[in-house]
């Protein structure tokens, strides 16, 4: 029997570390916070100004202002308004020896944000944290467990109030601007100009460009130029001064000035085969670097169940972020992660709201198409980016040996002369599988036959065709001597949908199920499209055909 592992994923358990009310008077107008934890401070009255990062916020009775972890900050009093402040320091606890070998933990997106999080008016929160202070010394378990509700709330209102932010529009004159320098860093670009764009003074703007980003106008520009540089270096793509001349800079010497200023190398000891932090959208490349021996340190997907590490080292330090996320949030969880390279298909980045323009501030997007090629050609293709070529081809020529071996077993088994179709049952919708997904094992690696239509879009699309969506009056088009069937259950796991097509008409009149020639088969193990799924498939396969285990 092949049993598949998955790595989990599970988010971090928040503690309130400590909790205190500070007044601040004409004796006491300066407050100095510098915390180990990341810090909450709530307004319950008065009025004052905090200074961190060479930025100023104006505080008044309701606001709530977030610094992360190791913040250098002032608290400064208003001496004709002192403000009474409550601070409450908040720390995540991200790995646990309770948790299975492997267990992959997301970052908190309260508590492990880079940027300050200011937020003007949140009397509710303030309510909140005066009462965590009120009550921080529990007379009783109920209080106690009354305490973690309004810690819990405290941390929902904030987790909701970053997505507000998110969601919203609140600056988009800023937003058109960044997102103008990130479509056009070959241009020549001046501060001017882009806060013109964003309808502030110059002045204004670089304090503005800094809390949206976390850099100034200009470091941002650097970063976005040298990114891009690393990307042309990596695909070989024209000389030095070439690739000055693209990303912006009027020649080879400006550009290896900045590049040694950003990495402390020169364009020329770019050494790709030294990625160390190195972050992946969707788990199906997260597998190839785990099969090539580099552990992914960020991966972006919608779920981390299907990082199969079957016969590998799972996961020990991989964060998790959900492609739910806002672009923003990615974005920081990359930068705080310091990810050195960002490997995707535009496809993706599209689908989830993402674009390789906005992540170059953090690193260089190498771009490996999904649907154009098979994951043979992923996992080349990503091998020759991080230098391992030779890992894969070894891996690659081993696995056709198992393929032979495999096809040499199946061809003496009754499907060697049968029509084999790929059923999939979805709750929208009906398809038959082409050579994607389990169709690859099926059709490429056991050279098995499928049903007539599928062999003319195999024939004319090749590692593209994925599948065709049919309607239930199509099946004795498609239905061969045997069915394989992968049901979809719904968003709330239910595959009651399938009846409706297995009590048919159209079904019952099949060959195939006539002559109980269809096989039910899992989604999880049959669907991944990935190496280290797709040599698991081919063993299942071969069970499958010759009953053999």
């Amino acid at each position: 029997m092949v049993v598949s592992e998955w790595a989990e994923s599970h988010f971090p358990l928040y503690t309130a570390d400590n909790i205190l009310s500070v007044y601040s008077t004409s004796n006491l107008p300066l407050y100095e916070i510098n915390e180990r934890s990341t810090v909450l401070i709530a307004i319950a009255s008065g009025k004052g100004s905090l200074q961190a990062n060479d930025d100023t916020y104006e505080l008044t009775a309701g606001s709530v202002i977030l610094l992360p972890a190791h913040t250098e900050a002032a608290l400064i009093a208003n001496i004709q308004h002192p403000p009474h402040v409550y601070k409450l320091a908040i720390s995540t606890r991200e790995q646990s020896s309770s948790l299975p070998e492997g267990t992959m933990v997301r970052k908190s997106e309260a508590a492990s944000n880079s940027n300050i999080q200011f937020f003007a008016y949140e009397p509710a929160i303030t309510a909140y944290v005066e009462e965590l202070y009120i009550h921080r010394l529990p007379e009783s378990e109920i209080r106690h467990v009354q305490n973690q509700i309004v810690f819990h709330q405290i941390l929902l209102q904030l987790l909701e109030g970053q997505k507000a932010k998110n969601a919203s529009s609140e600056k988009p004159s800023m937003e058109r601007s960044i997102s103008y320098l990130e479509n056009h860093y070959s241009d020549k670009i001046t501060r001017e100009q882009l806060a013109g764009i964003a309808g502030v003074s110059a002045s204004h703007y670089s304090i503005l460009f800094k809390q949206h980003t976390g850099f100034s106008p200009n470091e941002y520009l650097s970063r976005l130029r040298v990114h891009r540089a690393k990307e042309l270096l990596l695909s070989g793509s024209g000389t030095l001064r070439e690739i000055a001349l693209k990303v912006g800079y009027k020649d080879e010497f400006y550009l290896s000035r900045r590049f040694k200023q950003q990495t402390g190398a020169a364009p020329s000891a770019y050494n790709r085969g030294s990625f160390q932090r190195v972050a992946v959208l969707l788990t199906p490349y997260a597998c190839h670097l785990l099969l090539l021996g580099l552990e992914p340190a960020v991966l972006i997907s919608e779920s981390s169940e299907y990082v199969n590490t079957f016969g590998l080292q799972p996961p020990q330090t991989m964060v998790f972020i959900n492609t739910t996320s806002s672009a923003e949030q990615v974005k920081a969880s990359l930068l705080d992660n310091n990810i050195e390279l960002i490997i995707a298909a535009s496809q993706h980045l599209h689908h989830y709201g993402l674009n390789g323009e906005h992540l170059r501030a953090v690193a260089p997007v190498v771009e490996i198409s999904w649907m154009e090629l098979g994951w043979k050609e992923h996992m080349r293709l990503i091998a020759e980016v991080i230098q391992r070529s030779d890992k894969a081809e070894q891996w690659l020529a081993d696995f056709e040996k198992e393929e032979q071996a495999a096809r040499s077993k199946v061809e003496q088994s009754q499907a060697a002369n049968e029509v084999i179709t790929i059923l999939v049952i979805k709750p929208e919708e009906l398809l038959v599988y082409g050579v994607r997904n389990v169709g690859c094992v099926i059709y490429q690696s056991l050279g098995l036959q499928p049903p007539a239509r599928i062999k003319r879009e195999m024939e004319t699309r090749g590692d593209q065709f994925h599948s065709i969506p049919i309607e239930i009056s199509e099946l004795a088009d498609y239905a061969g001597d045997r069915i394989l069937v992968i049901v979809f259950p719904d968003v709330k796991g239910s595959t009651a949908h399938s009846e409706a097509i297995f009590k048919s008409y159209y079904w019952s009149k099949l060959p195939a199920v006539q002559l109980n020639h269809v096989h039910l088969l899992d989604r999880d193990e049959w669907i991944p499209y990935n190496p280290v799924s797709i040599r698991l498939q081919l063993q299942r396969a071969v069970t499958l055909f010759t009953g053999n285990q």
